[in-house]
């Protein structure tokens, strides 16, 4: 009888000692995912001091905003490489800028236009282009682009509305001061580049 009881207490003490154990196991890993998503959730906040007083901001995932930084890398390349003045250190000044932004497609196209004339007629004729974005058509998974837009080129003599639409892909690559949103254009091709209207001014 007295074997039974202390037998009897022995698997109790186990049975105690199991369970305590595996109590402070669960307890324990409860507790570390707990403190790992609080540490997650801080490292996405930014704390700004105003004037001494900590106000805290909330860092975005990168993702959720790549989508507008591609759009607006691509809508800042072809401004800067099509609305242009006829002023040729401005040029340079835009060109220069915008070959930042691209590959040696870029550059390909910008000798092509050199050598046929482009910038000295926008020079010679006085001409002011100004180009307007009409869309941007993103495809994620492939990382590839469609540009729409107008190019409006105001000569002394004529106003001429031409249609551009341009394409290309983009490339992730470390952020610059010259490279702010860290995209690369790359393959860039222009699909059309038509007149759509054509203006006389009056010359008297």
């Amino acid at each position: 009888m007295i074997i039974q009881n202390i037998e009897a207490k022995i698997r109790l003490a186990t049975i105690v000692v199991l369970g305590s154990f595996l109590t402070s196991v669960i307890v324990a890993i409860v507790a570390c995912s707990f403190a790992y998503r609080e540490v997650s959730s801080a490292q996405k906040s930014i704390y700004i001091l105003d004037n001494n007083v900590p106000i805290m901001a909330k860092q975005t995932d990168i993702e959720m905003n790549r989508p507008a930084e591609y759009r607006a890398d691509v809508d800042l390349f072809h401004s800067l490489f099509f609305s242009l003045t006829p002023d040729d250190k401005y040029i340079e000044y835009q060109l220069k800028k915008a070959m930042y932004l691209i590959d040696e497609s870029g550059v390909e196209q910008y000798n092509n236009l050199k050598e046929n004339g482009y910038f000295n007629s926008i020079l010679s004729s006085s001409s002011v282009l100004s180009l307007q974005t009409d869309s941007i058509i993103l495809d994620m998974p492939r990382h590839y682009f469609r540009y729409y837009g107008k190019l409006n080129i105001d000569r002394r003599s004529s106003t001429v509305t031409r249609s551009l639409i341009t394409e290309g892909y983009l490339k992730d690559i470390p952020r610059s001061d010259n490279n702010p949103h860290g995209v690369l254009i790359t393959n860039w091709k222009t699909l059309e580049n038509k007149d759509l209207e054509d203006v006389q001014k009056n010359t008297f």
